[in-house]
Protein backbone atom coordinates (compact mmCIF):
# COMPACT_ATOMS: atom_id res chain seq x y z
CA UNK A 1 0.00 0.00 0.00
CA UNK A 2 1.26 3.26 -1.05
CA UNK A 3 0.29 7.13 -0.93
CA UNK A 4 2.44 9.48 -3.99
CA UNK A 5 6.61 14.02 -7.34
CA UNK A 6 9.89 14.87 -9.95
CA UNK A 7 14.06 14.62 -10.86
CA UNK A 8 17.27 15.67 -10.60
CA UNK A 9 20.00 16.31 -8.17
CA UNK A 10 23.90 17.24 -7.39
CA UNK A 11 26.12 15.14 -5.66
CA UNK A 12 27.99 17.53 -3.43
CA UNK A 13 31.66 16.57 -3.20
CA UNK A 14 33.21 15.74 -0.09
CA UNK A 15 36.42 16.95 0.87
CA UNK A 16 38.61 13.97 1.85
CA UNK A 17 36.34 11.18 0.07
CA UNK A 18 36.50 10.02 -3.47
CA UNK A 19 34.61 12.38 -5.47
CA UNK A 20 32.15 11.22 -8.05
CA UNK A 21 32.67 12.80 -11.66
CA UNK A 22 30.43 15.93 -12.52
CA UNK A 23 27.59 13.55 -14.61
CA UNK A 24 27.52 10.60 -11.59
CA UNK A 25 23.78 10.08 -10.97
CA UNK A 26 23.13 11.60 -7.17
CA UNK A 27 22.98 9.04 -4.65
CA UNK A 28 20.12 7.03 -3.48
CA UNK A 29 19.80 6.97 0.71
CA UNK A 30 18.40 4.41 2.44
CA UNK A 31 17.96 4.91 6.49
CA UNK A 32 17.57 1.84 8.38
CA UNK A 33 16.47 1.79 12.24
CA UNK A 34 16.28 -0.69 14.36
CA UNK A 35 13.56 -0.55 17.03
CA UNK A 36 14.08 -1.40 20.47
CA UNK A 37 17.74 -3.12 20.47
CA UNK A 38 20.66 -2.60 22.81
CA UNK A 39 24.07 -1.02 21.13
CA UNK A 40 25.63 -4.67 22.31
CA UNK A 41 23.31 -6.71 20.78
CA UNK A 42 25.06 -7.08 17.02
CA UNK A 43 27.87 -9.47 16.11
CA UNK A 44 29.47 -6.73 14.77
CA UNK A 45 29.90 -4.88 18.63
CA UNK A 46 30.77 -8.18 19.62
CA UNK A 47 27.60 -10.34 20.96
CA UNK A 48 29.00 -13.80 21.44
CA UNK A 49 25.22 -15.01 20.85
CA UNK A 50 22.80 -12.92 18.50
CA UNK A 51 23.32 -13.54 15.12
CA UNK A 52 23.64 -10.67 12.67
CA UNK A 53 25.23 -11.37 9.45
CA UNK A 54 23.75 -8.99 7.30
CA UNK A 55 24.30 -6.26 9.96
CA UNK A 56 27.73 -7.50 10.15
CA UNK A 57 28.36 -7.52 6.71
CA UNK A 58 27.24 -3.91 6.40
CA UNK A 59 29.24 -2.71 9.18
CA UNK A 60 32.77 -4.75 7.11
CA UNK A 61 31.29 -1.92 4.34
CA UNK A 62 30.62 1.27 6.02
CA UNK A 63 32.23 3.38 8.80
CA UNK A 64 30.90 2.30 11.82
CA UNK A 65 31.05 4.84 14.92
CA UNK A 66 30.95 2.22 18.01
CA UNK A 67 30.17 4.84 20.40
CA UNK A 68 27.34 6.64 18.69
CA UNK A 69 24.48 8.23 20.76
CA UNK A 70 20.35 8.98 20.64
CA UNK A 71 19.48 12.44 22.35
CA UNK A 72 16.49 10.75 24.21
CA UNK A 73 15.26 7.53 24.96
CA UNK A 74 12.15 7.20 23.19
CA UNK A 75 10.75 6.40 19.69
CA UNK A 76 8.88 9.35 18.89
CA UNK A 77 11.40 12.00 20.03
CA UNK A 78 14.39 10.03 18.46
CA UNK A 79 12.38 9.14 15.35
CA UNK A 80 11.81 13.07 15.26
CA UNK A 81 15.33 14.07 15.43
CA UNK A 82 16.54 11.37 12.62
CA UNK A 83 14.07 13.51 10.40
CA UNK A 84 14.63 16.74 11.21
CA UNK A 85 18.35 17.22 12.38
CA UNK A 86 16.97 18.50 15.65
CA UNK A 87 17.07 18.25 19.03
CA UNK A 88 13.49 17.09 20.48
CA UNK A 89 13.54 20.34 22.50
CA UNK A 90 13.95 22.13 19.09
CA UNK A 91 11.54 20.10 17.33
CA UNK A 92 9.06 19.98 20.02
CA UNK A 93 8.67 16.42 19.73
CA UNK A 94 9.54 15.04 23.77
CA UNK A 95 7.27 11.88 24.07
CA UNK A 96 4.70 9.55 22.60
CA UNK A 97 1.23 10.72 23.65
CA UNK A 98 -0.14 14.05 24.40
CA UNK A 99 -1.42 14.67 28.08
CA UNK A 100 -4.74 13.39 28.63
CA UNK A 101 -7.48 14.69 27.09
CA UNK A 102 -5.59 16.57 24.66
CA UNK A 103 -6.25 15.01 20.54
CA UNK A 104 -3.20 13.43 19.44
CA UNK A 105 -3.65 15.52 15.87
CA UNK A 106 -2.87 18.63 18.29
CA UNK A 107 0.87 17.53 18.09
CA UNK A 108 1.08 17.13 14.58
CA UNK A 109 1.86 20.91 14.13
CA UNK A 110 5.71 20.39 15.11
CA UNK A 111 6.71 18.54 12.27
CA UNK A 112 4.73 20.70 9.86
CA UNK A 113 6.73 23.23 11.64
CA UNK A 114 10.51 22.55 10.66
CA UNK A 115 11.89 21.19 7.52
CA UNK A 116 12.24 17.32 7.23
CA UNK A 117 14.58 15.16 4.98
CA UNK A 118 11.82 14.41 2.28
CA UNK A 119 11.52 17.76 1.88
CA UNK A 120 14.61 19.32 1.85
CA UNK A 121 15.68 16.35 -0.58
CA UNK A 122 12.75 16.36 -2.74
CA UNK A 123 13.55 19.85 -3.62
CA UNK A 124 16.75 17.84 -5.42
CA UNK A 125 14.06 15.57 -7.10
CA UNK A 126 14.12 12.84 -4.71
CA UNK A 127 10.92 10.58 -4.17
CA UNK A 128 10.73 9.05 -0.75
CA UNK A 129 8.86 5.97 1.08
CA UNK A 130 7.84 6.01 4.32
CA UNK A 131 7.71 2.46 6.16
CA UNK A 132 7.71 0.87 9.62
CA UNK A 133 7.28 3.54 12.90
CA UNK A 134 5.85 6.76 12.40
CA UNK A 135 4.31 8.94 15.18
CA UNK A 136 3.26 12.30 13.22
CA UNK A 137 0.17 11.45 11.28
CA UNK A 138 -0.26 10.96 7.73
CA UNK A 139 2.97 10.02 6.38
CA UNK A 140 2.47 13.33 3.64
CA UNK A 141 2.94 15.19 6.92
CA UNK A 142 7.04 14.36 7.00
CA UNK A 143 6.75 15.45 3.48
CA UNK A 144 6.90 11.81 2.07
CA UNK A 145 5.87 11.56 -1.62
CA UNK A 146 5.21 7.89 -0.57
CA UNK A 147 4.32 5.89 2.16
CA UNK A 148 2.32 3.01 3.97
CA UNK A 149 1.20 4.99 7.18
CA UNK A 150 -2.29 6.49 7.07
CA UNK A 151 -2.07 7.92 10.73
CA UNK A 152 -6.19 7.99 11.15
CA UNK A 153 -7.05 7.90 14.88
CA UNK A 154 -10.39 6.21 13.90
CA UNK A 155 -8.64 2.96 12.13
CA UNK A 156 -5.80 2.62 14.51
CA UNK A 157 -3.36 5.60 13.66
CA UNK A 158 -0.99 6.09 16.41
CA UNK A 159 2.57 5.17 15.54
CA UNK A 160 2.79 3.50 12.05
CA UNK A 161 -0.60 1.34 11.39
CA UNK A 162 -0.25 -0.24 8.09
CA UNK A 163 3.34 0.90 7.45
CA UNK A 164 3.93 -1.73 11.07
CA UNK A 165 3.64 -4.32 8.82
CA UNK A 166 7.21 -4.00 6.64
CA UNK A 167 9.44 -6.67 7.67
CA UNK A 168 7.21 -8.92 9.86
CA UNK A 169 4.82 -9.54 7.16
CA UNK A 170 6.39 -7.83 3.89
CA UNK A 171 8.77 -6.09 2.39
CA UNK A 172 7.04 -5.67 -1.10
CA UNK A 173 6.35 -1.76 -0.90
CA UNK A 174 9.91 -1.44 -0.41
CA UNK A 175 10.59 -3.45 -3.69
CA UNK A 176 7.75 -1.91 -5.91
CA UNK A 177 8.85 1.62 -4.85
CA UNK A 178 12.97 0.91 -5.89
CA UNK A 179 11.30 -0.81 -9.05
CA UNK A 180 9.11 2.13 -10.19
CA UNK A 181 11.46 5.21 -9.21
CA UNK A 182 13.61 3.88 -12.07
CA UNK A 183 16.67 6.05 -12.34
CA UNK A 184 15.33 9.14 -10.26
CA UNK A 185 17.14 9.42 -6.58
CA UNK A 186 14.76 7.61 -3.52
CA UNK A 187 14.90 8.26 -0.07
CA UNK A 188 14.09 5.22 1.91
CA UNK A 189 12.43 5.35 5.49
CA UNK A 190 13.06 1.70 6.80
CA UNK A 191 11.85 1.58 10.06
CA UNK A 192 10.72 -1.41 10.98
CA UNK A 193 8.50 -2.44 14.40
CA UNK A 194 11.75 -4.70 14.98
CA UNK A 195 13.35 -6.13 17.66
CA UNK A 196 10.53 -4.44 19.28
CA UNK A 197 7.79 -6.42 21.33
CA UNK A 198 5.85 -8.65 20.54
CA UNK A 199 8.43 -10.77 20.91
CA UNK A 200 6.93 -13.57 18.88
CA UNK A 201 9.52 -14.31 16.60
CA UNK A 202 9.16 -17.07 13.37
CA UNK A 203 9.82 -20.54 15.18
CA UNK A 204 12.85 -21.55 12.59
CA UNK A 205 14.97 -18.24 14.40
CA UNK A 206 13.67 -19.16 17.85
CA UNK A 207 14.75 -22.61 17.47
CA UNK A 208 18.42 -21.65 17.55
CA UNK A 209 18.36 -19.79 20.80
CA UNK A 210 15.94 -22.38 23.13
CA UNK A 211 19.26 -24.48 23.97
CA UNK A 212 21.27 -21.80 25.22
CA UNK A 213 20.84 -21.93 29.07
CA UNK A 214 18.79 -18.29 28.61
CA UNK A 215 15.68 -17.84 29.65
CA UNK A 216 12.77 -17.97 27.52
CA UNK A 217 12.28 -14.05 26.97
CA UNK A 218 15.35 -13.56 26.47
CA UNK A 219 15.47 -15.92 23.85
CA UNK A 220 12.56 -14.55 22.12
CA UNK A 221 14.21 -11.14 21.92
CA UNK A 222 17.63 -12.59 20.53
CA UNK A 223 15.57 -14.11 17.85
CA UNK A 224 13.72 -10.67 17.14
CA UNK A 225 17.22 -9.24 16.70
CA UNK A 226 18.29 -12.00 14.06
CA UNK A 227 14.49 -11.39 12.44
CA UNK A 228 15.50 -7.67 11.91
CA UNK A 229 18.92 -8.40 11.03
CA UNK A 230 17.13 -10.95 8.18
CA UNK A 231 15.06 -8.30 6.92
CA UNK A 232 17.58 -6.08 6.22
CA UNK A 233 19.68 -8.55 4.04
CA UNK A 234 16.52 -8.67 2.03
CA UNK A 235 16.34 -4.93 1.52
CA UNK A 236 20.10 -4.80 0.95
CA UNK A 237 19.96 -7.54 -1.40
CA UNK A 238 17.40 -6.17 -3.31
CA UNK A 239 19.03 -3.38 -3.88
CA UNK A 240 21.96 -4.86 -5.01
CA UNK A 241 20.03 -7.43 -7.64
CA UNK A 242 18.93 -4.27 -9.08
CA UNK A 243 22.34 -2.71 -9.58
CA UNK A 244 21.49 0.28 -7.13
CA UNK A 245 24.03 -0.37 -4.16
CA UNK A 246 27.20 1.62 -5.59
CA UNK A 247 25.05 4.47 -5.75
CA UNK A 248 23.16 3.97 -2.57
CA UNK A 249 24.05 5.39 0.69
CA UNK A 250 23.05 3.12 3.90
CA UNK A 251 23.10 4.37 7.21
CA UNK A 252 21.91 2.89 9.92
CA UNK A 253 20.96 3.58 13.85
CA UNK A 254 18.67 2.00 16.41
CA UNK A 255 16.15 4.46 17.76
CA UNK A 256 16.68 3.68 21.53
CA UNK A 257 18.00 0.69 24.05
CA UNK A 258 16.06 -2.54 25.00
CA UNK A 259 17.73 -4.05 27.75
CA UNK A 260 15.10 -7.46 28.23
CA UNK A 261 14.07 -8.48 31.52
CA UNK A 262 15.04 -12.49 31.76
CA UNK A 263 11.91 -13.62 33.99
CA UNK A 264 9.44 -11.20 33.34
CA UNK A 265 8.13 -8.56 30.30
CA UNK A 266 9.45 -5.67 29.38
CA UNK A 267 12.99 -3.84 29.43
CA UNK A 268 15.56 -3.28 32.42
CA UNK A 269 15.32 0.07 34.10
CA UNK A 270 19.02 1.58 32.64
CA UNK A 271 17.01 0.95 29.04
CA UNK A 272 14.55 2.49 26.89
CA UNK A 273 13.54 5.85 28.88
CA UNK A 274 16.69 6.52 30.25
CA UNK A 275 19.42 8.34 30.62
CA UNK A 276 22.01 5.65 30.84
CA UNK A 277 24.05 4.14 27.82
CA UNK A 278 22.06 0.91 27.45
CA UNK A 279 18.91 3.47 26.74
CA UNK A 280 20.99 6.47 24.56
CA UNK A 281 23.96 4.77 22.82
CA UNK A 282 23.73 3.00 19.18
CA UNK A 283 26.22 2.34 16.83
CA UNK A 284 25.39 4.40 14.29
CA UNK A 285 26.99 3.18 10.55
CA UNK A 286 27.29 5.40 7.07
CA UNK A 287 27.96 2.91 3.92
CA UNK A 288 28.65 4.48 0.51
CA UNK A 289 30.67 1.94 -1.56
CA UNK A 290 33.64 3.52 -3.25
CA UNK A 291 33.11 6.82 -1.56
CA UNK A 292 33.32 5.97 2.65
CA UNK A 293 36.39 4.23 3.57
CA UNK A 294 34.98 1.34 6.03
CA UNK A 295 36.64 1.11 9.71
CA UNK A 296 35.17 1.24 13.45
CA UNK A 297 36.04 4.63 14.54
CA UNK A 298 36.11 5.82 18.11
CA UNK A 299 35.08 9.71 17.61
CA UNK A 300 31.59 10.20 19.42
CA UNK A 301 28.79 10.65 16.69
CA UNK A 302 24.96 11.26 17.42
CA UNK A 303 22.16 10.92 15.36
CA UNK A 304 21.82 14.31 15.27
CA UNK A 305 24.30 13.94 12.76
CA UNK A 306 22.22 11.84 10.37
CA UNK A 307 20.16 14.84 8.07
CA UNK A 308 23.39 16.78 7.80
CA UNK A 309 25.64 14.09 6.64
CA UNK A 310 22.70 13.38 4.02
CA UNK A 311 22.07 16.60 3.03
CA UNK A 312 25.32 17.44 2.20
CA UNK A 313 25.97 13.87 0.30
CA UNK A 314 22.59 14.71 -1.96
CA UNK A 315 24.07 18.44 -2.50
CA UNK A 316 20.27 19.68 -1.00
CA UNK A 317 20.32 22.77 1.25
CA UNK A 318 19.30 23.01 5.22
CA UNK A 319 22.49 21.40 6.51
CA UNK A 320 24.55 24.44 7.70
CA UNK A 321 21.28 25.24 10.05
CA UNK A 322 21.43 22.26 11.60
CA UNK A 323 23.58 21.43 14.99
CA UNK A 324 25.06 18.24 13.63
CA UNK A 325 28.48 17.03 11.98
CA UNK A 326 29.09 15.13 8.79
CA UNK A 327 29.68 12.08 9.61
CA UNK A 328 31.34 11.54 6.00
CA UNK A 329 34.14 14.22 6.95
CA UNK A 330 34.29 13.30 10.77
CA UNK A 331 34.99 9.33 9.30
CA UNK A 332 37.64 11.08 6.98
CA UNK A 333 39.43 12.48 9.44
CA UNK A 334 40.07 9.53 11.41
CA UNK A 335 40.93 11.98 14.53
CA UNK A 336 39.99 11.88 18.13
CA UNK A 337 37.56 14.77 18.30
CA UNK A 338 37.07 17.35 21.21
CA UNK A 339 33.42 17.31 20.90
CA UNK A 340 30.67 16.98 23.60
CA UNK A 341 27.20 15.45 22.59
CA UNK A 342 24.16 16.16 24.31
CA UNK A 343 20.75 14.28 25.27
CA UNK A 344 17.76 14.77 26.84
CA UNK A 345 15.37 12.69 29.01
CA UNK A 346 11.21 13.58 28.91
CA UNK A 347 8.18 11.73 30.06
CA UNK A 348 6.58 9.05 27.77
CA UNK A 349 3.34 11.32 28.17
CA UNK A 350 4.23 14.86 27.12
CA UNK A 351 3.30 17.14 30.00
CA UNK A 352 2.79 20.24 27.78
CA UNK A 353 2.81 19.83 23.78
CA UNK A 354 4.07 23.49 23.28
CA UNK A 355 6.66 23.68 25.88
CA UNK A 356 9.40 20.94 26.45
CA UNK A 357 10.81 22.06 29.56
CA UNK A 358 7.65 20.78 31.28
CA UNK A 359 7.83 16.94 30.30
CA UNK A 360 11.97 17.29 31.43
CA UNK A 361 13.44 14.82 33.34
CA UNK A 362 17.13 14.36 32.88
CA UNK A 363 19.63 16.33 30.50
CA UNK A 364 22.76 14.55 29.92
CA UNK A 365 26.71 15.05 28.15
CA UNK A 366 28.66 13.22 27.13
CA UNK A 367 32.82 14.41 26.30
CA UNK A 368 35.70 12.16 25.68
CA UNK A 369 35.44 9.50 28.74
CA UNK A 370 33.27 11.41 30.93
CA UNK A 371 29.47 11.36 30.78
CA UNK A 372 27.45 13.74 33.11
CA UNK A 373 23.61 12.69 34.35
CA UNK A 374 21.88 15.93 35.54
CA UNK A 375 18.29 15.01 36.64
CA UNK A 376 15.83 17.62 37.06
CA UNK A 377 14.18 16.26 40.48
CA UNK A 378 15.59 18.88 42.77
CA UNK A 379 16.00 15.94 45.38
CA UNK A 380 18.48 13.54 43.01
CA UNK A 381 22.02 14.32 42.76
CA UNK A 382 24.31 14.53 39.18
CA UNK A 383 25.86 11.33 38.38
CA UNK A 384 29.47 10.72 36.78
CA UNK A 385 31.09 7.99 35.07
CA UNK A 386 34.24 7.13 32.66
CA UNK A 387 32.33 5.11 30.14
CA UNK A 388 35.27 4.47 28.46
CA UNK A 389 36.59 2.25 31.65
CA UNK A 390 32.89 1.58 32.55
CA UNK A 391 30.46 1.17 29.73
CA UNK A 392 27.59 0.30 31.92
CA UNK A 393 28.02 2.66 34.60
CA UNK A 394 28.24 0.75 37.59
CA UNK A 395 30.87 3.39 39.29
CA UNK A 396 29.24 6.56 39.93
CA UNK A 397 32.66 8.84 40.53
CA UNK A 398 30.42 12.39 40.98
CA UNK A 399 31.47 12.83 44.82
CA UNK A 400 35.00 13.04 43.60
CA UNK A 401 35.11 14.70 40.71
CA UNK A 402 33.59 18.32 41.53
CA UNK A 403 35.09 20.38 39.58
CA UNK A 404 34.86 18.20 35.98
CA UNK A 405 31.01 18.10 37.25
CA UNK A 406 31.28 21.85 37.36
CA UNK A 407 32.67 22.54 33.99
CA UNK A 408 30.55 19.91 32.18
CA UNK A 409 27.34 21.56 33.46
CA UNK A 410 28.36 24.78 32.40
CA UNK A 411 28.71 23.15 28.61
CA UNK A 412 24.99 21.37 29.12
CA UNK A 413 23.41 24.80 30.00
CA UNK A 414 25.36 26.56 27.10
CA UNK A 415 23.71 23.71 24.71
CA UNK A 416 20.61 24.18 26.76
CA UNK A 417 19.09 25.53 29.82
CA UNK A 418 15.57 24.76 30.16
CA UNK A 419 15.02 27.69 32.23
CA UNK A 420 15.38 30.15 30.14
CA UNK A 421 13.48 28.79 27.70
CA UNK A 422 10.12 27.23 27.38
Amino acid sequence: MTIRATTAGILLAITGCQTPPPDAPPPNVVLIISDDQAWTDFGFMGHEVIRTPNLDQLAAQSAVFTRGYVPSSLCRPSLATMITGLYPHQHRITGNDPPRGVKRDRMLKHIAQVPTLPKLLGERGYRSLQTGKWWEGNCRCGDFTDGMTHGDPARGGRHGDDGLKIGRETMQPIYDFVDDCGTQPFFLWYAPFLPHTPHNPPERLLEHYKDLGISERVARYYAMCEWFDETCGQLLGHLETRGLRENTIVLFAVDNGWIQRPNRRGFAARSKRSPYEGGVRTPIMVSWLGHVAPGHHEALASTIDLAPTILRACGASGSDSLPGRDLIAEATTDTESKRAIFGEIFSHDVADIDRPSQSLRYRWSIGGRWKLIEPTDVQATPELYDIVTDPHEEHDLASSQADRIKKMRQQLDGWWRPDRTQ
